[in-house]
């Protein structure tokens, strides 16, 4: 019998937990091929060809994308560039598959943004090897981010124009940061992007909803002006949108690992030994 979580199994935990690959092949063997070894430990979407990808990537939050190169409607090559140049997706990692192995075709699909090249005949566990690694690197900058008090928003960037997107998203929360009602509807208005698509690409990006990032955003102002020395708990915790010092405590405490007093008192004694 599976063991019940709240009103969840443990599988459909799981299944919420696992990445989502999105495989674009016109090749109905390859997408059965790859998608039979892959479906063990990612939940995989299929599509045949850039076209339908990219309909796919409009209503789906995407963790990494495998496409091959030669396809009709569009191309590997097209599909990767419309990727990387569309704020939304920037930020999935694209593998591109091909029977192509010469050196510049491999670095046509580098120059467009690709961020590995498998050649056909390829073996799965490279390509499982390359998914994985490519996958975990993203998280772990994520949970890195997540966990560092003082880490800009920015640092999770994995282009240009990420780094533009969540330099405007930081500049917007900040103006905003001492409005407890600021959330994803007042968000999306001021970046003016509509709610789903800003909800895809913050999730996709951070692994957290907006308003995650919105309270993860004001304990890291928080942090910023505790570093500083000047004000008292009860000034920050108002500053940043907290309604009482005892929420914004204990929010600080779980996300960091220590209460704001130990965090200025750490400070504190990191000074005096330097």
């Amino acid at each position: 019998m599976e063991e019940i979580i709240g009103t969840l199994t443990i599988k459909d935990t799981e299944d919420m937990e696992r990445s989502v690959v999105l495989l674009v092949d016109d090749n109905e063997d390859i997408l059965d091929f790859i998608s039979d070894d892959l479906e063990e430990k990612y939940h995989v979407l299929q599509a045949r060809n850039g076209i339908e990808a990219l309909e796919i990537l409009q209503r789906e939050i995407v963790q990494l994308i495998i496409s091959d190169v030669m396809m009709p409607e569009m191309d590997g090559f097209e599909f990767c560039a419309k990727v990387k140049s569309t704020l939304e997706f920037s930020h999935i990692p694209v593998i591109l598959l091909t029977a192509k192995n010469s050196l510049q075709s491999k670095i046509e699909g580098l120059e467009l943004g690709a961020d590995a090249y498998v050649e056909k005949p390829f073996s799965p566990e490279f390509l499982q090897v390359q998914i994985s690694s490519l996958i975990k690197n993203r998280n772990k900058i994520k949970e890195y981010f997540a966990s560092s008090p003082l880490l800009h928003l920015k640092s999770i960037a994995y282009s240009k124009a990420d780094e533009l997107f969540l330099e405007k998203l930081q500049d917007t929360i900040n103006k905003n940061i001492s409005n407890q009602e600021l959330d994803v509807e007042h968000l999306a208005e001021k970046m003016n992007m509509s709610r789903p698509t800003l909800y895809r690409k913050i999730k996709s990006i951070s692994n957290l909803s907006p308003n995650e990032l919105i309270n993860l955003a004001r304990l890291k102002k928080a942090a910023e002006l505790l570093n500083e020395g000047v004000l008292k708990i009860y000034e920050i915790s108002e500053m940043v949108g907290y309604s009482s010092q005892s929420h914004f405590g204990r929010n600080f405490a779980k996300q960091f690992g220590m209460s704001p007093t130990d965090y200025v008192n750490n400070k504190i004694a990191d000074k005096k030994k330097g």
